[in-house]
C-alpha cells in the first residue's frame, strides 16, 4: 500500500515537471516572436527617422511652403542653430514648425443694406385699396369665374386634393363679394356636375368650404359636355351672372389631365363668341392640341401646362397676375364724395344726406324739404374720367 502510494506521487511530481517545462518553453517562444518584431519595428522607424540629429546640408536645397506676406511685412529669419537644436528636433519637418506666422486675409463684413420702404396703401374714395407703388395700380377685378375641374378616374385622389387646394388659394388671390368676383365649380368626368352657381356663396370662408368639401366623379372626360353646362347654367343670370350692361368680364378656367372624350372645338367656339374668356390648365398626360381649341385668343395668355399636379398651385401667381384689373378710382376721378369702380369705368354716388347734381359728379347737400333722388348712380365714365 506504501509503495502504490509513493509510486502514484513521484507520477504526480513528473507530470508537473512537464508542464512547467512546456510552459517555459512557450514563454519563450514568445518571448523571441516579442522581440522579432520589435527589431522589425526598429528597423522601420530607422528608415523613416534620423536619430543621428538634423542635417542642414542634406536639407538645405529643400523646397519649403512660404506664406504670401503683406509687402510692408519683412519674414521672420530663423535663428535657431542646427549644431546646438539638431539633436532635439527628429523630423524631417523641422522647418516647417518654425515659419513665420500666416497672416490671413482681410475679412470682408457685407455692408448692412436699407431695405426698401414698404409700400403704402393708397386707399380711395370707393373704399378700393390700391397699391402706391411705381408699378401699376393693380386690384382683383369683378369676375364671374366659373371653374371646370377633370375628376375621371385618371385624377387619383390625391392629385384631386391638389386641385382643390389650387382653386382655394386662387379664391384668396379675389375679392369675393356681391359686387366684386363670384365663383361657381363645375365637376365633370363622364357625367356632369354643378358643385354650386355664381349666387350660392358670396363669402370668402363659405366659398372656400365649399371647395373643401367636393369630391371625384371618376371615369370619362366629357369636356366639351361640361364647357356647354357651364355656359348654359352657370354663365346665366338665374344663376348669379351679372347682366351684359354691367361690363363684368365672364372667365372659364379648365382644368384637366386628358384627352376629351367628345367634341371641345365647336362648343368652345360658341362659349367664346357668347363673351366667355377660356383659360385652358393642362396637367401631365393632358392633350395640347385640344387645349389650344377650348383656349381664348392670344393662346400664349390663355393656355397653361404643368407637369403634375403637385407643382399646380405655382399657377396662383400666374393667375393673380392675369386677373389683374386697373382700378379707375385709383388711376383718378372726378366724383365729389364716393367713386364705384366698375371693371373699366366708374361712376360718381354721393353720402347719405346729399344729393347728385346734374354733372353726375358732384353733390349738394339736400334740403329738408326735397324729394328723395331717384338717380342714385350717376353717369358711367371711362376710365380716365372721359363721359
Amino acid at each position: 500500500m506504501f509503495f502504490k502510494f509513493a509510486h502514484c506521487a513521484q507520477t504526480e511530481q513528473e507530470r508537473l515537471t512537464d508542464v512547467r517545462r512546456t510552459n517555459l518553453e512557450t514563454m519563450k517562444s514568445l518571448f523571441r516572436g516579442l522581440l522579432y518584431c520589435f527589431s522589425v519595428l526598429v528597423c522601420e522607424v530607422q528608415g523613416t527617422y534620423r536619430f543621428y540629429g538634423y542635417e542642414p546640408q542634406r536639407y538645405a536645397a529643400r523646397p519649403v511652403a512660404r506664406p504670401h506676406l503683406h509687402s510692408n511685412l519683412q519674414p521672420l529669419h530663423n535663428t535657431l542653430n542646427p549644431g546646438v537644436h539638431g539633436n532635439k528636433y527628429r523630423f524631417y519637418g523641422y522647418h516647417y514648425y518654425h515659419q513665420p506666422p500666416r497672416i490671413s486675409p482681410p475679412v470682408i463684413y457685407p455692408q448692412p443694406t436699407t431695405p426698401p420702404p414698404p409700400e403704402q396703401p393708397v386707399s380711395t374714395q370707393s373704399g378700393i385699396t390700391a397699391s402706391a407703388g411705381t408699378g401699376t395700380l393693380c386690384k382683383s377685378r369683378p369676375l364671374d369665374l366659373v371653374f371646370i375641374i377633370d375628376s375621371s378616374r385618371s385624377v387619383r385622389p390625391g392629385e384631386f386634393e391638389k386641385v382643390k387646394i389650387f382653386l382655394s388659394d386662387m379664391v384668396d388671390t379675389l375679392d369675393i363679394g356681391q359686387d366684386a368676383t363670384r365663383v361657381a365649380v363645375v365637376n365633370y368626368a363622364s357625367t356632369v356636375k354643378i358643385e354650386f352657381l355664381l349666387k350660392t356663396y358670396l363669402a370668402k370662408v363659405e366659398l372656400k368650404q365649399a371647395l373643401s368639401r367636393i369630391e371625384p366623379l371618376s371615369a370619362g372626360t366629357m369636356t366639351g359636355l361640361a364647357i356647354k353646362t357651364a355656359m348654359e347654367e352657370a354663365f346665366t343670370e338665374e344663376s348669379g351672372a351679372r347682366t351684359r350692361d354691367k361690363n363684368i368680364s365672364k372667365v372659364a378656367i379648365i382644368v384637366t389631365d386628358g384627352r376629351p372624350q367628345d367634341k371641345v372645338e365647336e362648343v368652345s367656339a360658341v362659349a367664346r363668341a357668347a363673351g366667355i374668356e377660356i383659360y385652358a390648365v393642362g396637367v401631365d398626360r393632358a392633350d395640347m392640341q385640344s387645349l389650344r381649341l377650348m383656349a381664348s385668343i392670344p393662346l400664349d395668355e390663355h393656355v397653361f401646362y404643368v407637369e403634375t399636379y403637385g407643382v399646380i398651385e405655382k399657377l396662383t401667381s400666374k393667375f393673380r397676375e392675369t386677373l389683374c384689373g386697373l382700378d379707375p378710382c385709383a388711376l383718378g376721378h372726378d366724383c365729389d364724395h364716393i367713386c364705384v369702380n366698375m371693371n373699366s369705368s366708374y361712376y360718381c354716388r354721393c353720402r347719405e344726406g346729399y344729393l347728385l347734381n346734374g354733372d353726375k359728379k358732384t353733390c349738394a347737400r339736400k334740403s329738408p324739404g326735397s324729394l328723395p333722388s331717384l338717380n342714385v348712380e350717376g353717369q358711367v365714365f371711362g376710365c380716365m374720367g372721359s363721359g
